[in-house]
């Protein structure tokens, strides 16, 4: 399988904006085959192998953008990038992606461009895994670097995602009571009602059916985030001695 064929679901999306800007140096064939599409005609046309797809392509050239947010690549992030792929998109996917993500790393991303144009074709709770998976590169050597907190926030930004959300995900990578209660979104002064609904709520809007239109794969790794909101409830209520 080929760049241009893993990719080809952002044809027509990624083309006329900074991201294509990004993606065309090494994949030439995209303006070939998107030569002329507008951007209405793509929005139009987009379809859920395409959203799928434009997922992965994101992916890549974000996580280049939070390796690089503290000046040096280390061999945690790379081995990170390498499990995830690999365990979510097959070994061939895998090696092909980290072969582009190489290449990547020698370019400059406009992280804000770059996720506005994400933000218009990709739905809400895809972005919040997107962002949830790069929060696990800046976590994977145990804590976040100031560099890379400040590129995480600047994404969450561009993405559209609440800073309360933004806060949730960047907890379930810590351990401990004050850290589940910032998963749930809530305080320690919030009563035993308000803990069941904020969970009850959030399981219900980050549900992992939620991204199941872009496949098994990223399916399987919004089932770990789901699981982390589901260790977060049932943390606070061994606390509480809650029912």
């Amino acid at each position: 399988m080929g760049y241009g064929k893993w990719i080809s679901g952002a044809i027509g999306w990624a083309v006329a904006g900074p991201l294509g800007a990004v993606l065309g140096y090494a994949v030439g064939s995209i303006f070939e085959k998107g030569a002329g599409i507008s951007s209405n005609e793509a929005k139009k046309s987009y379809s859920q192998t395409e959203e799928r797809n434009s997922f992965l392509v994101s992916l890549l050239v974000l996580s280049s953008a939070v390796m690089k947010a503290d000046g040096k690549i280390l061999k945690s992030e790379l081995s990170y990038v390498k499990g995830f792929l690999v365990q979510n998109f097959g070994p061939d996917a895998g090696k092909e992606a980290l072969l582009y993500l190489r290449d990547l790393l020698n370019k400059d991303v406009e992280v804000s461009q770059v996720c506005t144009q994400v933000r218009s074709y990709m739905a809400y709770e895809a972005r919040v895994q997107l962002l949830h998976y790069l929060t696990g590169i800046a976590r994977v050597d145990g804590a976040f670097t100031v560099s890379e907190l400040s590129v995480l926030k600047q994404i969450a930004f561009a993405l559209g995602i609440s800073s309360n959300e933004t806060e949730s995900l960047f907890a379930m990578f810590d351990n401990g009571l004050d850290a589940a209660y910032k998963v749930l979104e809530i305080t320690r002064e919030a009563t035993d009602d308000q803990v069941k609904k904020a969970y009850r709520k959030l399981a219900v809007k980050h549900h992992p059916d939620k991204v199941s239109h872009l496949g098994p794969d990223v399916q399987k790794a919004a089932e770990e985030r789901f699981k982390k909101l589901s260790e977060a409830y049932d943390a606070i209520r061994k606390e509480r001695n809650m029912n």
